[in-house]
């Protein structure tokens, strides 16, 4: 029996399926949100109405833990009515936004506050709508380059199963001479991507972390192992590739956790992958109101928040975060630098913030 234990496969993260789903009568119009609704009634999903996607209220549930749990899972289908993107620096000129919201649990994560009252999941069926404004903001700047990041506000690569939108932006971002894509995932749902037209012209990234920090601070997101298999199967399609190592969290053998993952990864891509290879670090860092929000939200986490063993690091509009002490940070970087160099001298390290 014993055994048998120790041997069981661990069963694979399987992609997300809303518990309600709620419709803006305008997105019947378009052939996405007829698509999603017969898969939604497939389902057996519970199917409302809604006169926006951005007033969702009266969901179930008896505290307001328990209605945070229930938005998570729910799916809202609406129209994108505002075409002015964001600007997305480090990572881009622009967030292009495809998808709002994120199915995953990830204790640390600054949707937390970004999001507040509406931790529902939007997906937005006006493609050609935003593919049009892309296309202006890439106009606009010739002949320069125009990045565009599509998961600065949610994980497009776990909802795409539902809206099939990241294979239309990637392909449309190949046809593209001066318009480039990138987004990140957590997820390794990506099969549906493998045979995009991408062009080399988005850049896919993954979440990558030490699997102690997985394990324990991002539930509902798909294990160490099926992320690192997914990005050699991206690398195989010829993608350009790249990892976030964030949040970068110091813990009783971290050095080994953040040593094992850039072996694992190593190990996984082809060698051609490692001749444009990027890295983005991130050490962990909280505000006070996330750390309030966090806790209530997953009151047994074990996730360090201690403001006297951190740093304050002032930001813009006289606004700080807590990060690590100088020396810590410090170590974190150049162990990790190290590592990366070590395994990929050809690798570019965008940043370490």
């Amino acid at each position: 029996m014993a055994t048998e234990l120790l041997t069981r496969p661990v069963p694979a993260t399987s992609v997300f399926v809303p518990e309600l789903v709620y419709f803006e009568p305008d997105a019947m119009n378009f052939p996405k949100g007829q698509r999603i609704y017969e898969w939604a009634k497939q389902q057996g999903l519970e199917i409302h109405m809604t006169t926006s996607h951005n007033q969702i209220r009266d969901l179930p549930g008896d505290s307001e833990l328990e209605k945070y749990k229930i938005a998570k899972r729910t799916l809202v289908v609406g129209l994108r009515k505002t075409l002015k993107f964001e600007t997305s620096k480090p990572s881009a000129e622009y967030a292009i936004p495809i998808a709002t919201g994120c199915m995953g649990h990830c204790h640390y994560c600054y949707l937390q506050t970004t999001m507040g009252a509406k931790p529902y999941i939007r997906v937005y069926v006006n493609m050609d709508d935003i593919l049009g404004a892309a296309k202006q903001y890439i106009e606009e700047r010739e002949p320069e380059i125009t990045r565009f990041e599509a998961a600065c506000t949610s994980d497009p690569v776990g909802l795409e199963h539902i809206s099939g939108s990241l294979k239309e932006l990637i392909e449309f971002m190949g046809q593209q001479e001066h318009g480039r894509l990138r987004f990140v995932t957590k997820y390794h749902h990506v099969d549906p991507l493998l045979d995009a037209k991408h062009n080399k012209h988005t850049r896919f990234r993954f979440s990558v972390n030490a699997d102690y920090v997985i394990k324990n601070f991002e539930p509902g997101t798909s294990k160490f192992h099926e992320r690192i298999e997914a990005a050699g199967k991206v690398a195989h399609a010829g993608y350009p590739l790249g990892f976030i190592i964030a949040p970068i969290i110091w813990h009783e053998g971290w050095e080994d956790g953040y040593a094992t993952l850039l072996e694992r990864l190593y190990k996984e891509l082809p060698s051609e992958a490692a001749t444009d290879l990027t890295f983005e670090m991130i050490q962990h860092r909280f505000t006070r109101t996330a750390k309030n929000i966090i806790q209530k939200r997953y009151p047994k986490t074990k996730l360090e928040m201690d403001e006297e063993k951190r740093k304050y690091k002032w930001g813009k509009y006289g606004r700080g975060k807590y990060v690590y002490p100088d020396e810590q940070a410090n170590a974190l970087r150049e162990f990790i630098t190290e590592q990366i160099f070590d395994k990929f001298p050809q690798a570019k390290i965008e940043y370490f913030t």
